[in-house]
C-alpha cells in the first residue's frame, strides 16, 4: 500500500513541479483526508515516511495536511472542503466515502485514491 500511495503522489507533485519549473519555488502541499483517528490510522505516516525515502522532508520541501474524521463519515465533506480551500495540490483519501466527499467538492484538485473498494461502482454516487 505505501508504496502505491507514494507512486500516486510523486506522479502528481512531478506534474506539479514541471508546470511551476520558471515560477518561484513553492512547496507542494498534499492533503489527506482519512476516514479514521490518527493514531489508528497507517495512511499518513506511509505517507510521511514513502516521501522521505524519497528526500521530501515535511516542513522544509513538502507540507502535509492531515484531516482525520475519526470515523465520522458526516465530516469528510466538509474536511473535503477545508482541503480544497487550503488549496492543496493533491488530495490522498483513505476510504471510498471520503473519495465521493473530494469528488462533490473539487474537480481540479487530483485525487490519490488508496484503501477503497471499487471505485468505479462507488463512481455511481458522486
Amino acid at each position: 500500500m505505501k508504496a502505491k500511495i507514494l507512486v500516486y503522489t510523486l506522479l502528481v507533485l512531478a506534474t506539479i513541479h514541471v508546470a511551476e519549473a520558471q515560477q518561484p519555488k513553492k512547496v507542494p502541499r498534499i492533503g489527506a483526508l482519512v476516514p479514521a483517528s490518527a493514531p489508528v490510522a497507517p495512511l499518513v505516516e506511509a505517507l510521511r515516511q514513502g516521501l522521505r525515502e524519497h528526500g521530501y522532508v515535511e516542513e522544509q520541501n513538502i507540507t502535509i495536511e492531515p484531516r482525520y474524521a475519526e470515523g465520522k463519515t458526516d465530516r469528510l465533506a466538509d474536511f473535503a472542503a477545508e482541503l480544497v480551500r487550503l488549496n492543496v495540490d493533491v488530495i490522498v483519501v483513505g476510504s471510498t466515502p471520503g473519495i465521493i466527499a473530494v469528488k462533490n467538492t473539487t474537480g481540479t484538485i487530483p485525487i490519490v485514491m488508496v484503501t477503497t473498494g471499487d471505485p468505479v461502482a462507488g463512481r455511481a454516487r458522486c
